[in-house]
């Protein structure tokens, strides 16, 4: 068996992000396991889930990039802003052309500042939006930073629109559609929604839950694994050898001089950047930024250890 590593599990639709963990967790038997990214329950999609040593790096892979398909029905807003809430206003005739709805979805293209929807696990004061809605409490929401790079428009049919999205972390896409919904007057909410990639994780190379479990029964399951260096493969290499590597594995900082680099490696002086760090023998050792020391000079100051230093060793990761 694995010691661990990443699925890219379709969740299905009806399914929270919780019970695919859940899943997984019992099909293969582990005691760790988390998911990198919430999808909400009716939405379908790739969810990374990760197990064993893999969940020590879910935190990066809800950094990166995610792209969704999803279908927005003007005309209509609901209290959840997707299409299992409560209709709240409505829009008889919404008398719109293909044009002006691209030009609407076209402008929040770049950087905006977006309401987090009342209904969602967005924390204040350590208690999640939701249970303070059904609980009928008013909460102050903060609007927050969310960058989208790109929006496609595909299709439309009647007040139903198709379309793609790239964005980055914390963006809620029900909350986009309703943020459209308002600029063109008419309102929206979210009516379906499919995550197509998350990273390196893409729809069309992800598994099904009963594809898994038809794998763990004849054993073929951990060639689905993606390890830990395959799924931070988008972080600049350096290698370490001899002392260094224990050195790096009870997260002791290492000068840049004793390191060997693959391809070019952030400057210390720039915004820290992130590195894998990797043994001689090339096994995964820690995750490390890229930063100045007052003694040290430029180094490598270790952020998160992914081997055990009591396996000494070392026994780096795959």
């Amino acid at each position: 068996m694995t010691g661990g590593g990443v699925l890219n599990i379709n969740k299905p639709s009806g399914w929270t992000s919780h019970d695919v963990v859940a899943r997984v967790r019992g099909l293969l038997k582990v005691k760790k396991a988390g998911h990198a990214g919430t999808l909400d329950p009716q939405a379908t999609g790739v969810l990374p889930v990760c197990f064993g040593k893999g969940t020590k790096v879910a935190e990066y892979l809800m950094a990166t990039e995610k792209e969704y398909r999803a279908v927005m029905r003007l005309g209509e807003e609901t209290d959840t802003e997707d299409a299992t809430g409560r209709s709240i206003r409505r829009c008889d005739r919404v008398n719109l052309s293909d044009a002006a709805i691209q030009e609407a979805l076209g402008s929040f293209v770049g950087t905006y500042d977006q309401l987090p929807p009342l209904y969602s696990a967005v924390k204040v004061g350590g208690v999640p939006l939701y249970k303070a809605a059904r609980a009928g409490l008013e909460v102050q929401r903060e609007r927050r930073s969310v960058t989208i790079r790109r929006i496609e428009f595909e299709k439309r049919t009647g007040s139903d629109v198709w379309f793609t999205v790239a964005c980055g972390k914390g963006t809620y896409i029900r909350t986009l559609c309703a943020d459209v919904g308002k600029a063109l007057s008419v309102g929206a909410h979210l009516f379906s929604l499919c995550r197509t990639r998350v990273g390196i994780f893409r729809l069309e190379d992800s598994i099904e839950l009963s594809d898994l479990k038809r794998g763990v029964l004849d054993g073929s399951w951990p060639e689905r694994v993606y390890s830990l260096a395959r799924v931070l493969s988008h972080f600049s290499e350096v290698s370490v050898a001899g002392p260094w590597e224990e050195r790096v594995c009870h997260g002791v900082p290492i000068p840049l001089s004793q390191c060997a680099a693959l391809g070019t490696l952030p400057e210390a002086s720039g915004a820290p950047s992130l590195v894998r760090v990797c043994g001689l023998r090339g096994g995964l050792l820690a995750i490390a930024k890229v930063s100045e020391d007052l003694s040290l000079g430029p180094c490598l100051r270790i952020e998160k250890v992914l081997v055990d230093p009591q396996d000494q060793g070392v026994q780096p990761v795959s």
